[in-house]
């Protein structure tokens, strides 16, 4: 099969690169998939060459895998520093790397779209004709993790929170699903915040203006500057999401005495949303907690949605009813000696995962039974 990189999404255009991502033509898809979503990031230099993610996606005749060149590990949610660090500290170089993955998006989706077995196959031979150091595909779905450990990939597994919807009508049908004591704790931090005089907007397509987009782009860079230093996307990328995927971007805006607050931005598809990004100029008590999870769950709960994934990291989430589950990211690495070292990282790793989320899935706060 014939098979060329790609320098840019735009090159690719929307009706290939959806085609592709969206065979079965959905009206709300994954949107994490979407050339949409790619082409703000790369339009907007939040994903470029010069923030050390290059594209070189790979365009086949019946697929697409997304792909970028990479002189860093940033923006990846998924950590090989210490991979790095080994392979350098013997003399080699872990950098330029392949990596296959939504830029700074830590979602679980279809990252290889179209004929997987051929895309694996000529990816992992693009990585070694571009002498990069390794392939690494972040956040794929279990069944393409599948597929690539059958191709020969090291498997790796880490853990998120996401809050399961079977079906309820109201948030207080959610609340009397959990023990009595958490049920307690998330109306007393629900009614601290309503007793601070904050009330909720929630925006999708038309409604986000550019002011909107303003006062959360000041969110999230006072936020994102003093939790990791630079946030990674620009003022530009707000704009084009809103111009590409504003009908399926809610964004969640906080107020209090007419003024925005806190927002929190969030995208959904595929019966999915999806939390992303967040920031505030105010210190609330629980205002996070509100805007990013209880807010989520309202939206989702009237959508009819069946999931809310709250992005990565924070055992918090556990005793607001979001529950451990594992995600998945699948490797080669050219360095023989480093891949048998990493192969056996992974073994004790994968062990370790599925022990951590028993343990915290033990401490969920519904009821016993549940």
């Amino acid at each position: 099969m014939t098979a060329k990189l790609v320098t840019s999404a735009c090159e690719i255009g929307a009706a290939r690169w959806n085609a592709l991502a969206n065979p079965l033509g959905l009206s709300e898809p994954h949107p994490f998939t979407t050339f949409e979503f790619f082409s703000a990031l790369e339009d907007s230099g939040s994903a470029s060459r010069q923030t050390g993610w290059q594209p070189a996606h790979l365009l086949m005749e019946d697929g697409l895998m997304p792909l970028y060149l990479k002189s860093h590990s940033q923006g990846e949610y998924v950590f090989d520093h210490g991979w790095a660090e080994a392979l350098e500290r013997a003399g080699g170089d872990y950098y330029p790397k392949l990596q296959c993955a939504v830029p700074f998006t830590p979602v679980t989706g279809p990252r290889i779209l179209g004929n997987v077995d051929a895309l694996l196959k000529t990816a992992a031979g693009v990585a070694q004709k571009l002498g990069a150091s390794s392939l690494h595909i972040t956040f794929l779905t279990r069944a393409q993790w599948q597929a690539a450990g059958d191709a020969g990939f090291l498997l790796r597994t880490g853990q998120q929170f996401h809050w399961e919807n079977p079906g309820y009508t109201s948030f207080e049908q959610f609340l009397g699903e959990l023990s009595s004591a958490k049920r307690k704790n998330l109306r007393k931090e629900r009614q601290a915040v309503r007793d601070a005089g904050v009330t909720f907007d929630w925006l999708t397509g038309a409604d986000i203006t550019e002011a909107h987009w303003d006062q959360f782009f000041a969110f999230y860079m006072d936020t994102g500057a003093r939790k990791w230093g630079t946030p990674y996307l620009t003022r530009e990328f707000f704009s084009r999401l809103g111009q590409g995927l504003s009908r399926q971007t809610l964004l969640i805006m906080a107020k209090r005495d007419g003024r925005a607050i806190a927002g929190a931005l969030n995208l959904f598809g595929d019966g999915v949303l999806f939390g992303r990004n967040w920031g505030a100029a105010d210190y609330v008590p629980f205002l996070h907690f509100e805007t990013c999870y209880y807010q989520a769950i309202d939206f989702a709960i009237a959508r009819g949605l069946k999931r809310v994934e709250a992005g990565a990291q924070g055992e918090h989430k556990l005793l607001r009813g979001y529950l451990p589950v594992e995600t998945y990211s699948a490797h080669v690495i050219a360095h023989k000696g480093l891949a048998r070292a990493v192969d056996n990282f992974l073994d004790a790793e994968r062990a370790a995962v599925t022990d951590h989320i028993a343990e915290l899935a033990a401490h969920a706060p519904f009821k016993k039974g549940k």
